[in-house]
Formats: structure tokens, sequence, C-alpha cells
């Protein structure tokens, strides 16, 4: 009789010769429904060179580790996407599978989270670009290990059930306010919802510590703190200007996307940047137009997903230590925005 081989088990399965190879090498990404079948065939074909009750005994069926990056408001960001991306590498080269899981931007009424993160199918989220407080609430309540990329602003850090990782703030904005007041620029705005995200509140108290470092006063009227959403950026900056009667010497932005808005502002009313008044933004994302001119705080996409895959991937070894929460270092670079 001839003897068996893994393309018979394949023609017969109507499935590809890797697939079987994968089954008898222990190996991921077959169901456990197939590996099944596969071990049948196997066994009703004869194949050799192992018993396969000794297969099956010894080699256990493995079940791939899956984890989800769970997300709001999807972008067409490159900022977002290169982060998902460096993602999908680390836990590609560990062998664990990764989805992607969208929430929406607000609750709305009888909301429940998913299903895949609710019923046990996977082992450990980051949770990253959600802002809305009770989105987080849900997703903290989980039992299983997570990773937050920055939290609202209002949210505690200790009754956080995970881990928490931010980009560093504080520090690069107060380095650049505190140069811009060394080069001469004594009347310096803010511009940024500081309520939105606890990053952004840690900018406005780099700018506040800068200022009250060299006795410069905290000007109201030149700083605009409240609420801002992606779609209402240009209209609120626009209403803030108007109401301005003297500009500042510059304006310090909580991101590049308000930055760039307040630059095509200031130049569409015919004032000169830097000239007429300094801007810096911050998260050095290229897909503004003013980018290339923009003083900002430069942001590692890749170290950022590296480091959230690998806490991830600590904290599902080892659920019983502490939560960490963890800083990740920014470059401020400097541009012709400041003139410095």
């Amino acid at each position: 009789m001839k003897r068996a081989k893994i393309q018979d088990i394949a023609d017969l399965l109507n499935i590809s010769r890797v697939t079987v190879w994968k089954v008898f090498n222990n190996k991921d990404g077959v169901s456990e429904d197939m590996k099944r079948k596969v071990l049948e065939c196997a066994a009703e074909l004869n194949y050799q060179p192992s018993k396969l009750q000794e297969v099956e005994l010894a080699i256990p069926l493995k079940k791939q580790t899956l984890v989800s990056v769970v997300v709001s408001r999807p972008e067409t960001s490159a900022f977002w996407v290169k982060i998902i991306h460096q993602l999908a590498e680390e836990f590609s080269n560990s062998g664990i599978g990764l989805m992607y899981t969208y929430l929406p931007a607000q609750i709305p009424e009888g909301y429940v989270l998913p299903q895949s993160l609710t019923d046990g199918s996977i082992q450990g989220i980051i949770i990253m670009n959600v802002y809305d407080e009770e989105m987080l609430q849900l997703l903290n309540g989980l039992s299983i290990p997570k990773v937050f990329l920055d939290i609202v602003t209002d949210m505690s850090v200790e009754s956080l059930n995970g881990d928490l990782l931010l980009l560093e703030g504080r520090d690069s904005i107060k380095e650049i306010v505190t140069t811009l007041i060394k080069r001469g620029r004594k009347h310096i705005g803010f511009i940024g919802d500081i309520q939105y995200a606890k990053t952004n509140m840690e900018r406005y108290e780099g700018y506040v510590s800068a200022m009250y470092q060299f006795g410069m006063p905290i000007e109201p009227n030149i700083c605009y703190t409240g609420n801002m959403t992606v779609k209402t950026y240009v209209e609120i900056i626009e209403e803030f200007m108007n109401n301005i009667k003297q500009l500042p010497d510059a304006f310090v932005c909580v991101n590049d996307h308000a930055a760039n808005m307040l630059v095509q502002y200031l130049e569409s009313h015919g004032h000169q940047v830097p000239g007429d008044v300094a801007v810096s933004g911050y998260d050095d994302n290229n897909e503004f137009n003013y980018t290339k001119n923009l003083t900002t705080v430069q942001v590692n996409n890749s170290q950022i997903g590296k480091r959230l895959a690998k806490q991830l991937l600590y904290r599902i070894d080892n659920p019983e230590d502490p939560f960490e929460v963890t800083y990740i270092r920014t470059r401020v670079v400097y541009r012709n925005s400041t003139e410095i």
C-alpha cells in the first residue's frame, strides 16, 4: 500500500499543505476544528512517521493568544496609523494575533461593550484615542489585562485597573515657553482643551510653570482652555482670536492641529508668523500644511507602539504586579514659526 503523504491529507480536506504542516508541528493559525479534522484524516490514512495518539497527547494544541487595540473615532491620521502598525508588527513577531475594535466616541443610551471584549476570546487590550470618561470606565471594568495610552483629565490614575502610558509634555512645553521668554517674547498665550486629556493638562501645566518662573502673568484674554473638537477647531479659534484686542507675542498650542489652524487665521488676517506672533505646537504631525515650519514637540510613534505592546505582554504574564505609569520621552524641535 502506498504510504500516505501530507499532500494526500491536504487534497482530501481541500486545504493547503502548509495548514497540514502547521498541525503536525504545533503552529498557530489553524482552528481547533480543522486541527481535529487533519488528525482524524491522517489516522484514517495511517499517516506516519508518528502514532497520532502520541502526537495529540505529547504536543497539546495551543490556542493562539489574541489581543485587541481599542479606539474611538477612527481617523486616517498617520499619527495613529503608525502606532497601530508598530503594534501589529510587535505582536506578530511574538506570534500573537491583533484585533481592531472600534468604539463610538460617545456612548449612546443602552450601550454595551462588544461581545469580543467580554466573552473571554481576547487576552488583553490596548486602549488609545478614547477620550470619553464613561467609555473609559466601562473598559476599565473589564477583568482582562489592559494598557491605556492617555486618559481624560478628570479620571484619576489611582482608579485605573491597568497600566498607563503618557507622552511627556510638561517639561517639553516648559522648555518652549522658557526659550520664547528668553528671546524677548513676554506676552504668551495658550490654546488647547485641557479637560480633553491628561496629557493636554500637563502641557498647560508646563506653560504655567514657565510663566510663573519668570514672573509673567497668565493673561486669561489670550488663553483658550475650553472644549475643542476636531470639527470645531476652526470655528472656535476664529471666534477666540476675533475677541482679542491686542495680539500677544506668542501662542503655545496643545497640538499641531490647533497650531496650524491658528497660523492660517493669523496669515489670512495679515499677521506675520513669527514676525508678529510666534506659534508652537505638539506632535510633529506632518499632515498639516505648516508643519515643516512649525516649532513643535516630536513624538516617536514607533517607540510608542513598541512600548505599548511590551507593556501589555508584561501585564498578561504578570497580572498580580502593581500597575505602572510610564512616560515616553519627547523632543522639542525648533523651526521658523518661533524664530529660534
